[in-house]
């Protein structure tokens, strides 16, 4: 496995401000520049499958491979060779700040081509959409 990002940001945003908007699919391309749509199959649970149009891209699969509902979200998109996993990891303190950290890791024999060709978008990305995400979040007004 190899990790090719991570991004963090701490904010008074409550944690099921942020599993509001990594459920509700539809509005990822508002803080996800590099994706044009996203459609989940059923509801957002562990299991869940669906698809993504990245900008410039093919029309990728993947599937929730994680749910804990304000603590963790994992999905895998699944490359030809490759699985490319974001693992959203959500803490609270108890001063009531959220610490949301994301990271992107590639696995698999095709590993090194995809890195190549996704990685330093990845990583240029990463921070920005957080950023984005949280503003998201912040707006959409679900309360602590």
């Amino acid at each position: 496995m190899k990790t090719i990002a991570t991004a963090a940001i701490t904010t008074d945003v409550p944690a099921q401000a942020f599993f509001a908007r990594w459920a509700d699919m539809t509005t990822w391309p508002e803080w996800n520049t590099d994706i044009e749509w996203v459609r989940l199959d059923g509801p957002f649970r562990p299991g869940a499958t669906g698809r993504m149009k990245p900008k410039g891209g093919p029309v990728t699969r993947f599937v929730v491979t994680a749910l804990v509902p304000e603590r963790e979200f994992t999905d895998v998109s699944l490359l030809l060779g490759a699985r490319l996993t974001f693992q959203h990891l959500v803490t609270t303190d108890a001063g009531g700040s959220t610490t949301v950290s994301v990271r992107a890791t590639m696995t698999g024999p095709f590993s090194f081509f995809w890195t190549a060709v996704l990685g330093k978008g990845i990583a240029r990305g990463l921070t920005a959409d957080l950023a984005r995400l949280e503003a998201a979040a912040r707006t959409a007004g679900v309360p602590a």
